[in-house]
């Protein structure tokens, strides 16, 4: 009584077998999972997390929410939710395991669950950066040229939602802009706004218009974050925005937001027991607004320095927690958000990458479905780098190799080319083998070099900064805008300019 129960996999909420996929660039994950709990270690981990639900619960700062809670015949005392262990399971289990996350274009549909992976960009950075520049307030068209890089990119699956903040649009209707960008300038899966439920009903009402009615009752369009205020605490534009995304059948990823040292222990198994507790209560209470909405298990956790109590991000310690809610979210059967190309670093610089990697890498071996800040990430999430945004990219080509596995083909052995071409102490530079597989057989870094010394220097010794520089500046050159109906465009705009009087 009480135990996790392990749920299998896949089950959709609609159909969408694999093959159809075949033809877009949404990896598939084909290595096992990496796992540092037993058995008995994650029971552990949900029995503490199952008695913090019960005896120290949640806070829901927001009537409604605490309305249905108590329809649904949850405890509440004053504004704090106490879940039963065992309610907790009956609601979880109304969670699709695996959906559909619906596009523009369908033929960028992607997958969330099972082991399909989604990467999307950079969200919510106030600053950009760049090497002609330097750092600088972000702009509108700021936005729309990292949405233009993220149609670009093929490993690229989302176009996001708030890239970079338009500093140059009033906030008081600055997300129906932003929506209107997101139309306009990609055909990917997109996520909509999601700062309060009041935008994000701007963000359904605009989707209606995009897609109809009634195919945002059966599909998937918008996916928005809902972030536990740590400890222990959903405020009113939070659950005011889950239940308007829920009660419309889009996508809850609802991530606690812990700063270890902060606004969870120092130790890494409490603060685990802790975002457990919060991801299953705010998913839990999805299922309550709307059974069946697809939900995801999101863990967004780093550390502080003790020191100075700035946050650190690529710590070893916040990879040891991935790993742990990275398994809970699988043996909960729940599709599950992982960490992003993480930095503090201000620059393009060796702290900067090497912090993305560790923060980045550990994130795929826990075959996560979905990663937001996949790409472009700086300075603690405050400033989106140009520069960072593609080779970030250049990494995730190389992910995408790395999760496909080994191919067992009889033409994987190359067993003609050494039983019959290569003498001993010959080579394979000539084979018929190398020659079939010449341009496809290893994945090539554009961004990198690969040549001498010698030939680099005499080529301009140019760096990966200034090559990456270039290449933003290309693809912005040769992006071409996705078609849009004119009609449509028109009944957005006239329903922003409507809003906007009505706001203002």
């Amino acid at each position: 009584m009480g135990r996790i129960r392990t749920r299998k996999r896949p089950r959709q909420d609609e159909g969408h077998a694999d093959e159809q996929v075949a033809r877009i660039t949404q990896p598939l994950w084909n290595l096992p999972p990496y796992e540092i709990a037993t058995a008995e270690q994650l029971q552990l981990i949900h029995d503490k997390s199952m008695q913090i639900l019960e005896e120290a619960g949640i806070a829901f700062y927001y009537e409604p929410a605490l309305e249905i809670l108590r329809t649904h015949g949850v405890k509440v005392v004053d504004e704090v939710a106490y879940f039963d262990r065992h309610m907790v399971q009956e609601y979880l289990a109304k969670a699709p395991a695996q959906f559909t996350w619906s596009a523009r274009n369908p033929e960028r549909d992607v997958i969330i669950g099972g082991n399909h992976v989604c990467f999307a960009p950079v969200v919510g950075p106030p600053y950009v950066i760049d090497r002609d520049r330097g750092r600088r307030s972000s702009t509108h068209q700021d936005l729309i040229n990292f949405l233009k890089l993220t149609q670009m990119s093929p490993y690229m699956h989302s176009s996001g939602a708030e890239i970079v903040v338009s500093g140059d649009i009033p906030i008081e209707y600055r997300h129906l802009e932003l929506m209107r960008a997101h139309f306009l300038y990609s055909d990917k899966p997109m996520m909509g706004v999601y700062h309060t439920g009041a935008t994000g009903q701007d963000s359904i009402d605009l989707a209606n218009i995009v897609f109809g009615k009634e195919a945002m009752a059966q599909k998937h369009y918008l996916h928005c974050i809902v972030n536990v205020s740590s400890p222990r605490r959903l405020d009113d534009r939070m659950l005011s925005l889950l239940i308007a995304y829920a009660s419309q059948n889009q996508i809850i990823n609802v991530t606690p937001f812990i700063l270890s040292g902060a606004m969870g222990p120092v130790s890494i198994l409490g603060t685990v027991a802790q975002l457990n507790a919060e991801a299953l209560a705010g998913i839990v209470f999805a299922q309550m607004v709307r059974p069946g909405t697809p939900c995801v298990y999101g863990s967004f956790q780093a550390i502080i320095d003790l020191q100075s109590g700035a946050p650190v991000f690529g710590a070893p310690e916040s990879q040891l927690a991935l790993y742990l809610s990275g398994q809970l979210a699988r043996h909960y059967g729940l599709p599950f958000r992982a960490a992003g190309a993480y930095a503090s670093s201000k620059l393009i610089d060796a702290q900067g990458a090497y912090e993305s990697v560790m923060a980045m890498l550990p994130s795929l071996f826990v075959q996560p479905n979905f990663v937001l800040h996949a790409a472009g990430w700086l300075e603690a999430g405050l400033t989106a780098g140009y520069e960072k945004f593609v080779l970030d990219c250049e990494l995730l080509g190389m992910y995408h190799t790395y999760m496909r596995g080994l191919n067992w083909d009889d033409d994987e052995w190359a067993m003609e080319a050494i039983l019959h071409e290569v003498p001993p102490g010959g080579h394979h530079l000539g084979t018929s083998h190398t020659m079939r597989h010449f341009r496809t057989a290893f994945y090539r870094a554009g961004l990198f070099d690969y040549d001498s010394g010698e030939a680099w220097l005499a080529n301009g010794g140019v760096d990966s900064y200034e090559r990456a520089s270039r290449k933003v500046k290309q693809l912005l050159r040769e992006y071409e805008q996705p078609a849009l109906d004119p009609a449509i465009d028109e009944a957005v705009q006239s329903h922003i300019e409507r809003r906007k009087q009505e706001l203002t």
